[in-house]
């Protein structure tokens, strides 16, 4: 693993954001690399759990998309998953997938080690890719794929959908609109109990891999969370953070610390812990202004409550059936030159970057 090499690396910044920490800048493409496509043939490269509600039957449900081939490599998943989702062809090898003459969009939803891999592969045979977050297992991995994307002039997208659930946009427009006054700092705080088949190696999921995740639970989740505030006040400047593991369940991190700020000046702080007792867990994200302040819950997906004047309003939401539907479809819509999808490989490489600066003194020792 080469996790703490890539921060000697390219940033992604959007247009407008000047070189920091030595680094030299990315600008974001503002441009569709790929437009008027009428109608977007997808195939998934792995039809695991994540397609089955979350993502999956969505790319029926949008207008001018199908859902026309899985792959797995397991071939009786995959025929499986075929049968019951209405879907006419399955693969057990990516490569026949991705040349078949039939997709013209590709949607990786692997674990992160083969994200790279499939997207550039995808990408290099003139498909458009979707592919699931963490965009990658660290942030050089990103570079590679955006360099592609740029290169052949394909769509690269990322499913951070939180960009398009009702709740967050609220969020977001409270703040847009100044209800909280000008926007001054940011806490999240992320703790969950440790899990039964984390305490056994051989029932470990690969999510505390790093070979295959990049990191640990915090690659996964806090993906989410900071990929969300670049949303709302843009790319994250400067940060630091302190990774540790004190459980020793697993060999990845189980507690992270983190101080940030955003380009506009906003500052903000961290918490994570993936190892605390029953019932101590917490899922908040704080967001504080002159005026007044936000709370809500990152993966709860309950109420978003304004606390302004001594008094709390507190908003309520209904996400789609399928919690991807409405990123999908901002995707299909770029896809055909008729919109803009919010979540680029732009943002979600910012996202990377950030992340892997919080846990790279961790991984030091994999130099």
């Amino acid at each position: 693993m080469q996790l703490a090499e890539t921060n000697k690396s390219v940033i992604c910044s959007p247009e407008g954001v000047e070189p920091f920490h030595g680094f030299q800048v990315i600008h974001e493409k503002n441009e569709t690399t790929l437009t008027n496509m009428h109608e977007i043939n997808w195939g998934i490269i792995g039809c695991g759990d994540v397609t089955e509600l979350k993502s999956g039957p969505a790319f029926n449900k949008v207008e001018h998309s199908r859902l026309i081939a899985v792959m797995r490599r397991d071939k009786e998943k995959a025929a499986d998953y075929a049968g019951r989702h209405g879907v006419s062809k399955w693969y057990s090898d990516a490569g026949q997938l991705i040349n078949d003459p039939d997709v013209n969009a590709v949607y990786v939803a692997t674990p992160p080690d083969t994200h790279a891999i499939y997207a550039i592969e995808a990408m290099k045979a003139g498909k458009a890719v979707y592919v699931e977050k963490p965009m990658a297992r660290n942030y050089r991995e990103c570079q590679d794929m955006i360099r592609v994307s740029e290169e052949t002039g394909m769509p690269l997208l990322v499913a951070y959908y939180r960009r398009s659930l009702p709740a967050f946009l609220k969020v977001k427009q409270l703040v847009d609109f100044g209800i909280i006054g000008k926007p001054l700092t940011v806490n999240i705080r992320l703790h969950k109990p440790f899990g039964e088949t984390d305490q056994f190696p051989e029932k470990q999921s690969w999510h505390v891999n790093p070979e295959i995740a990049g990191a640990g639970h915090f690659y996964d989740l806090a993906s989410h969370q900071f990929d969300f505030l670049d949303f709302v006040f843009g790319p994250i400047t400067e940060v630091k953070g302190i990774a540790k593991n004190l459980a020793g369940y697993y060999p990845v991190e189980d507690t992270v610390s983190a101080a940030f700020s955003f380009a506009s000046g906003v500052t903000g702080t961290g918490s994570w812990c993936f190892v605390v007792g029953q019932g101590t867990d917490e899922d908040i994200i704080e967001i504080t202004g002159t005026k007044g302040k936000l709370a809500f819950s990152c993966f709860r997906h309950g109420d978003v409550h304004l606390i302004k004047s001594g008094e709390i309003n507190s908003f309520s939401f209904q996400n789609p059936e399928n919690i991807s539907h409405l990123l999908i479809q901002q995707v299909v819509n770029e896809l055909r030159g008729e919109g803009k999808c919010v979540s680029t490989c732009y943002s979600a490489a910012r996202t990377s970057w950030v992340m892997e600066e919080i846990v790279k003194s961790f991984y030091a020792i994999y130099i």
